[in-house]
């Protein structure tokens, strides 16, 4: 992703190229590289910078006492991760984010965002207005994701998932951000059921699949 691509992400709209590069400076924005399965932030940890990929992706990802993963989202170029627990501060991380691929993160300090700077710049306000507006829209794909897992099959899981992303798409073949471990740990079930599931609803004529890319069929 490019300089000039990151400047046309969500948290730098309705701005002009040079206005993003001086709250870039003003911010005193970090660039970081990791490699894949770097860990980017620790759960347990406090962070006071918000996370926006440059390149690669991102997983955010939680792991309980006996060491089951269930991934609650990634992000990729341009997206913004961690946002919510830096402008909190204070309150410990519930998640850790980790690399899936290689990855260029720029680090911004949520403290630096919300305190406009001496001009006042309708700039920054733009950005504190940009910066909620994601917050905002995060919200509402948390509240999909809890109707997803709380259907009571894994059968009713899926249809819902997919139906929500041919809905997002406006199409019925698609391709969905996940392999097949990681839309088991989205949709909190086991591997190896999820597969047998897909199958049998392939057999039955629901959906067709390759890989990660999807089609749902009429019944």
């Amino acid at each position: 992703m490019s300089q000039e691509q990151v400047f046309c992400c969500a948290l730098f709209q309705g701005m002009k190229e040079k206005e993003a590069e001086s709250i870039l400076s003003c911010l005193s924005a970090v660039r970081r590289r990791y490699e894949k399965g770097n860990v980017i932030f620790s759960a347990g940890h406090c962070v006071r910078s918000l996370g926006l990929v440059q390149s690669g992706r991102v997983e955010i990802v939680r792991d309980d006492y006996w060491g089951n993963r269930q991934v609650l989202g990634t992000a990729g170029p341009g997206e913004l991760f961690g946002e919510a627990y830096a402008c909190v501060g204070e309150e410990p991380l519930m998640v850790s984010v980790l690399a899936s691929e290689t990855s260029e993160i720029l680090f911004l300090e949520v403290r630096r965002i919300l305190s406009v700077c001496s001009p006042a710049c309708e700039y920054h306000s733009r950005l504190i207005r940009n910066l909620l507006d994601i917050m905002a829209r995060k919200n509402l794909m948390l509240t999909r994701k809890i109707d997803h897992m709380g259907q009571r099959t894994i059968r009713e899981k899926v249809m819902t998932y997919l139906s929500f992303e041919a809905e997002r798409q406006k199409k019925t073949s698609f391709l969905i951000p996940y392999n097949r471990q990681q839309l088991a740990d989205y949709l909190a079930v086991d591997r190896s059921a999820l597969s047998a599931e897909l199958s049998r609803m392939q057999k039955d004529g629901m959906i067709q699949y390759d890989k990660n890319r999807f089609t749902i069929k009429q019944i």
